[in-house]
């Protein structure tokens, strides 16, 4: 294929730290130059792309994705979910082993990451099933999922509740420095859940959680990371007192990160509305109180990074009464667009944004990823920040549709999304 000259883009890449204006040159999958000079080993024969003052950075990494295969096609496929992460700017999807099969053997990583070469848009990193079929019972053999490949061992939205075998899982990671990643919140008390307990709750009838569900976990595992000096990720983050428990364990110096989605920084409980399932979610969409502290945990860097939380669910799944239907939404394509929202009100900086989304992923999850370094992958997102689009339920890439920000104007429209430089993406004239 011809070498690709980017031209006329701000480049912004935190890892490197780059954020200026510039060019780029790519040849086969590689980054070759960052801000060339006009003439300087700029390829005759080469494709060039002009910007027109975009943005371009690597190619996001999402850290926390469900997709429905295996078991679950009917909800989505690998070849659907890759075909919205490339809308939506991703070229990496850490996806979470909680499918059925659950992924907890190695055969089955191997095979997910087979399928994420076949789309040839998005790389598959899998995580590995904490407890055999994600049940909580029996550890799985998280070492030989690692040799396959497996990122991380965790059991999707289920929090692994017994105490003695987190420890013990917690103590076998760390001889070979295993990633653990943690649902935290406790099941005793969230189970049957559909709100979190509030006034609002009571009015709607809805079956509740308290918000000390989520610091509950949080607490006990940061307690056996320290006896054990594990690595170890909470997904999700959600509440103010859950995320001060993490500040204050960072500020020890435990060995631990956590992300939050991007429903917990921008929608509170009152999204849930007159019982609107699409804003039915796990853990549960939190007060107006919660979400300022999540925002805050973005600012002073608490939070990590942001991950979709990405949770297909078709039509008979979220048509039923709400306390019925089932959680989760939709969120690799407006996965940049709302986090935009917190550049846009001046809470982050299009650097900071790009760090949560990109680099700081990359760097927890141990991938040479994330980076428009020379001679690294040429996975590389192009979008406008300024540009405006509507997200319309039923009309998104990709076979799942449930999102919480049905009929959002939402800032940052991508572009182009580029896998090993190969382009995946372009945004059609609307």
């Amino acid at each position: 294929m011809k070498p690709i000259l980017f031209t006329n883009v701000r480049l912004i890449d935190p890892q490197s730290g780059i954020d200026q204006p510039g060019k780029l040159l790519v040849k086969n999958d590689k980054i070759v130059g960052v801000d060339l000079p006009t003439t300087e080993g700029q390829p005759e024969d080469c494709e060039i792309i002009d910007g027109q003052g975009s943005i371009l950075c690597p190619g996001l990494v999402d850290m926390r994705v469900t997709v429905g295969e295996p078991g679950y096609e009917y909800r989505e496929t690998i070849a659907t979910a890759a075909e919205a992460a490339a809308a939506g700017g991703i070229t990496t999807m850490a996806i979470l082993p909680n499918s059925k099969p659950a992924i907890d053997n190695p055969a089955l990583v191997t095979l997910l990451k087979a399928k994420g070469e076949a789309t040839k848009s998005v790389s598959i990193l899998p995580y590995g099933a904490l407890s055999v079929g994600c049940e909580g019972q029996e550890l799985a053999e998280i070492e030989l999922l690692q040799e396959a490949g497996a990122i991380g061992f965790t059991d999707g939205d289920r929090a692994l509740a017994n105490t003695k075998l987190m420890l013990q899982t917690m103590l076998y990671a760390s001889g070979f420095d295993g990633l653990i990643i943690q649902h935290p919140e406790d099941p005793s008390l969230a189970k049957n859940s559909s709100a979190t307990e509030s006034i609002l709750a009571t009015r709607l009838g809805l079956p509740s959680v308290p918000t000390a569900a989520e610091a509950i976990m949080i607490a006990r595992d940061l307690r056996l990371a320290e006896q054990t000096n594990c690595r170890l990720h909470f997904g999700h983050i959600s509440t103010a007192e859950g995320l001060d428990l993490i500040r204050q364990a960072k500020a020890k110096g435990l060995n631990i990160s956590c992300d939050t989605a991007p429903v917990y920084f921008d929608l509170n409980e009152e999204s849930i509305g007159d019982f609107r399932t699409y804003a039915k979610l796990s853990p549960p969409l939190r007060s107006e109180a919660d979400r300022l502290a999540i925002c805050q945990g973005l600012i002073d860097g608490t939070i990590d990074a942001i991950a979709s939380d990405h949770l297909p669910r078709d039509v008979d799944d979220k048509r039923l009464p709400f306390a019925e239907a089932a959680p989760g939404g939709t969120g690799l394509v407006t996965l940049l667009s709302v986090t935009l929202i917190q550049v846009k009100n001046g809470n982050l900086t299009l650097p900071q944004a790009i760090s949560l989304l990109c680099c700081n992923p990359a760097r927890i999850l141990r991938q040479s990823i994330g980076t428009l370094a020379k001679g690294s992958i040429a996975d590389l997102c192009l979008f406008d920040p300024d540009q405006n689009w509507q997200v319309q339920a039923g009309k998104l890439p990709g076979r799942a549709q449930n999102t919480p920000f049905d009929n959002r104007i939402l800032p940052g429209i991508v572009l182009g999304t580029w896998k090993s430089g190969h382009r995946v993406y372009k945004r059609e004239h609307s």
